[in-house]
């Protein structure tokens, strides 16, 4: 049970799976379900939501948590997917390799490919191509960022997983509580007063890059976004936990220091009383009204 608790890294609306069997029953059912974006894996899938229109559409494209390890394509949050919807923004769901199945850097390659997919399809699929945005979530969140910070790089466009040639840019980038640098996790764990886990041989991260996180630098430093950063990179909204010790603040703290540097237009917000994805003692923060509104705001400025 211990463990559950600690991987279950899904989505915003994480802590309400006990009591109410996930977060996708409020969802509509897809118009694309389950469609191969790679033949690699059976985890290589997506789903399509379509706004009512006839498009083209722009297209928010939602990358699931889970500590690398767990999750899957259906959590995704129907707050959040129902406002985007209503304003005419398509949404895509991935899923993706997961540590139990392959190490890194096959999430990442998969993510990409899914961008890549998605665009030389968007015809068939009612899409914009030039207005794609990537929003996850936890583990998910890293995979964005590394998905806004390498579209003007040579890295993990794995060929052999389809589209060679198709773009993996997106317009712009939402990271909810992401790591970034998994060498700096203890410390700001500690400098949080959290309990300083991650360097463990059995840590998300240290399962994800197949080694204790201590021992492989080079995957460590291939893994942050932060890495890949230049002036070109999409606008960012980086959103954390006050109260996160999963993901301590610290680590979105060092990314939107390294995108300002770098000159990316980056907003951080930090909310107060919420946990790693949680809703602070069942009060609505990240799924809240407010936040909800601002989420999609955000992805209306840079998908118009």
């Amino acid at each position: 049970m211990i463990a559950c608790v600690r991987f279950l890294l899904l989505s915003a609306c994480a802590p309400a799976l006990f009591a109410l069997g996930g977060c996708s029953a409020a969802l509509p059912e897809p118009d694309h379900a389950d469609l191969a974006y790679a033949a690699l894996s059976p985890a290589q899938t997506l789903d399509i939501y379509l706004p009512e229109g006839n498009g083209p559409f722009p297209l928010v494209i939602n990358i699931h948590g889970g500590g690398f390890k767990m999750g899957d394509k259906d959590m995704l949050d129907a707050p959040i997917a129902k406002a985007l919807l209503a304003k005419g923004i398509a949404v895509a769901s991935i899923d993706y390799r997961l540590s139990g199945e392959a190490r890194f850097p096959a999430a990442i390659e998969d993510a990409k490919a899914a961008v890549r997919f998605l665009r030389a399809n968007a015809v068939q699929y009612r899409l914009d191509p030039d207005r794609f945005l990537v929003f996850g979530q936890s583990a998910g969140g890293n995979l964005a960022s590394l998905i806004g910070t390498t579209g003007n790089a040579a890295v993990f466009d794995n060929p052999a997983l389809g589209n060679p040639g198709v773009s993996s840019k997106v317009v712009a980038v939402i990271d909810w509580f992401g790591p970034s640098d998994f060498s700096l996790l203890d410390t700001h764990a500690l400098a949080q007063g959290c309990p300083p886990d991650h360097g463990a041989a059995d840590s998300p991260e240290s399962a994800y890059l197949g080694a204790p996180i201590g021992l492989v630098p080079d995957k460590v430093t291939a893994a942050n976004p932060i890495t890949y950063i230049d002036a070109d990179d999409p606008p960012f909204l980086l959103q954390k936990g006050s109260e996160d010790c999963l993901v301590p603040v610290g680590q979105s703290r060092v990314l939107e220091e390294a995108l300002r540097k770098g000159g990316v237009r980056v907003e951080f917000a930090l909310l107060e009383g919420a946990g790693h994805g949680d809703m602070g003692l069942w009060q609505p923060v990240f799924l809240s009204e407010k936040n909800v509104a601002r989420v999609v705001a955000f992805a209306e400025q840079y998908l118009r």
